[in-house]
């Protein structure tokens, strides 16, 4: 078993490209790991003399919308940098913004990948003229300053500065260091540069108000009445994708002719998250329902969803589970472990696994983990079935544990 005596600080999981803030630890970050989970010996607020969790982050800018961008593209910023200590986050503005300012335009955008793209490559694709007669989309989607040198560095300023027939959208992930992210002074001067000559935003993680304000405001736009309530059962159905959510609003707001969006509406049009499908799979399991929870995923790998990911998000919700069930061991109500473990955004999965939770025991919870682990690397090993191990895991998960 992979966790340890009460005694002794239990083991959790970490995901690749995700920050975590762990009481009695420094904030520590995985990228570019080939395995799904990872595991590292931290200590619960309270057990063993933990320290207390990091403070809160300083505020940073807004959130960045489609909205905001379609702004800034009509403006003609030419400069577009984005960076966070979050990979996924960087990908989608990186993504929305190519996506928005190739929206006129046949021509594909030009990518250059890598930490350090040669800038003589830069020159060119931004020195070339668009054969369609609108500026050059060029993409720098993992750029890390400090892997350029002082004077190549200097180049890339320059470069961006003299810009006349490209846009440039640039990304950057740096690691967090006590709530901070670590950049270097070469990364300072870059953003520097990048907010004179354009814009750059350094992108947290929107909090459930902030994404519930941004629907019920872009509905507004469209002369649509979208509650509060609809827009948190939004929230919930599709997770916590900004450039997603603005989407579905779109969607809504021309399926209710433009009058008002009812959670009925969202129930039946509303795109469901893998994390949602995935929890309610698990409640099924909870329930003893290892028929009903297949038929679920079976729905899930007709939709092309792929079984990594599918074991990934049922580790991460009983990881959340065992926290939660751990913090009640102690009297900790599901608000305080949220705190406790660094979690970002909203705290509603957490305040969902609490009930779900309440159903096992802490050993139980052990064996669910346990088996997800084979799961894991069943499916990175053997030449069974993806859908055979799925499916004989959660018949196990089934008996491990559930309905008290």
């Amino acid at each position: 078993m992979f966790f340890r005596s009460r005694k002794a600080p239990p083991r959790h999981f970490l995901h690749p490209g995700r920050q975590h803030f762990l009481p009695g630890l420094c904030a520590l970050r995985i990228d570019n790991a080939p395995q799904l989970r990872y595991t590292i010996d931290i200590e619960y607020p309270g057990i063993c003399g933990a320290e207390d969790p990091p403070q809160k982050r300083k505020k940073v800018s807004p959130l960045a919308t489609e909205a905001k961008l379609r702004q800034l593209a009509e403006s003609g910023c030419p400069v577009y940098y984005f960076y966070s200590s979050e990979r996924y986050l960087v990908r989608q503005a990186v993504a929305a913004a190519v996506r928005l300012l190739s929206a006129d335009s046949d021509e594909e955008a030009t990518v250059l990948d890598g930490a350090a793209p040669e800038l003589e490559q830069l020159i060119m694709a931004a020195g070339t003229i668009s054969f369609f007669g609108t500026r050059r989309v060029v993409v720098l989607p993992e750029l890390d300053p400090a892997a350029y040198s002082d004077k190549d560095l200097d180049a890339l300023c320059e470069t961006l500065s003299s810009l006349e027939n490209a846009v440039v959208v640039l990304g950057s992930v740096f690691p967090l260091e006590r709530g901070k992210l670590k950049t270097c002074k070469r990364a300072q001067k870059l953003t520097a540069a990048c907010k004179k000559l354009g814009y750059a935003e350094e992108l947290a993680k929107p909090k459930p108000y902030e994404l519930k304000v941004m629907m019920m405001d872009r509905a507004k736009a469209q002369d649509t009445t979208l509650s509060e309530g609809t827009a948190a059962a939004l929230l919930e159905r599709c997770g916590e994708d900004p450039f997603l959510l603005e989407n579905e609003v779109d969607k809504l707001c021309a399926l209710s002719g433009y009058q008002t969006v009812t959670t009925a509406m969202v129930a039946e049009m509303g795109t469901v998250s893998l994390e949602a499908d995935v929890f309610e799979m698990i409640r099924m399991i909870t329930a003893k329902n290892a028929t009903g929870a297949c038929k679920k995923l079976q729905t899930l790998l007709r939709l092309q969803q792929e079984p990594i990911p599918i074991t990934a998000a049922m580790i991460g919700s009983y990881v959340d589970l065992y926290r939660v069930k751990l913090g009640a061991a102690r009297r900790k109500s599901y608000n305080t472990v949220f705190k406790d473990f660094g979690y970002k955004g909203s705290d509603y999965r957490l305040k969902r696994s609490a009930e779900t939770a309440s159903h096992y025991t802490l050993p139980q919870l052990e064996a669910c983990m346990q088996i997800l682990l084979e799961l894991d690397k069943s499916l990175k090993s053997q030449q069974v079935s993806a859908q055979t191990l799925l499916e004989t895991a959660l018949c196990r998960l089934a008996m491990a544990g559930g309905r008290r």
